[in-house]
């Protein structure tokens, strides 16, 4: 079930996303190898096929690890000429758990890139269906969405821990909405434009690993006006509900 903004919510949702990308410039997300083994870089996002294929791998392998580590695995599949659907269905478990080490769970992450490359051979050029990706092993919304957005330009906000904890300190949400609900107010305040989405999602990504900790650092916090956080540190000091502030 997804969830329709009010008129406030919308406002701050849209105010957020002026601040962060007058702070921090656009992203260029996501990442793409343009030379066989070189790292990941930002460039812009994919521009064919194959790019496509290597953002929804490193979707994967993001899972339950920093960018960092993927990163060093999508480097290595490239320079093994991996990001490639036929040649990574048709290598075995091991060689691919090998490669993907850094990415942690290499095995299941092996397993499941085999997968997910059968069904990038099956369903051709065109972007995939959301619902078809979800019923892959190991893909659930977040990745799910990430590979709509980032490899086909398809609107679908991404919601991750860094989205929950930057909008619940902002009062937008208390964090334990459900996923849909969650993407549903963003959506509903943006409107379908891939684009705002897509940086969006890189912007936040960029304010929590800066400001946003899980310790946050307030001081010249590009939203710090609009925030209602509270530090529940204190001993006995529980965190009332945020509200709007600076609308």
């Amino acid at each position: 079930m997804t969830e329709t903004p009010d008129r406030r919510t919308a406002a701050l949702i849209r105010k957020v996303y002026r601040l962060l990308l007058s702070e921090y410039g656009r992203q260029g997300w996501w990442p793409v190898t343009r030379t066989a083994g070189g790292e990941p870089e930002y460039l812009g996002g994919p521009r064919d096929r194959r790019e496509r294929f290597e953002v929804a791998v490193g979707a994967v392998l993001t899972q339950n690890t920093s960018w960092k580590n993927a990163a060093r695995a999508v480097s290595s599949l490239s320079a093994a000429g991996m990001i490639d659907p036929a040649k990574l269905a048709s290598s075995s478990s091991d060689e691919v758990a090998r490669l993907v080490r850094s990415s942690g769970y290499y095995n299941q992450k092996a397993r499941r890139l085999r997968i997910l490359a059968r069904y990038f051979l099956e369903t051709g050029d065109g972007p995939p269906e959301r619902r078809s990706l979800l019923e892959l092993e190991g893909i659930g919304p977040e990745t799910a969405d990430s590979i709509m957005l980032y490899a086909w330009s398809s609107p679908f906000f991404v919601v991750d821990s860094y989205t929950k904890r930057l909008f619940s300190r902002l009062g937008v949400i208390r964090g334990n909405e459900s996923y849909d609900c969650i993407r549903g107010l963003f959506e509903g305040s943006l409107g379908k434009s891939p684009e705002i989405y897509n940086e969006y999602h890189a912007l936040v990504v960029e304010q929590c690993k800066r400001r946003c900790m899980r310790v946050p650092a307030c001081d010249g916090c590009p939203i710090s006006a609009l925030c209602a956080y509270e530090d529940p540190r204190e001993e006995g000091k529980a965190r009332s509900p945020a509200r709007h502030k600076g609308l």
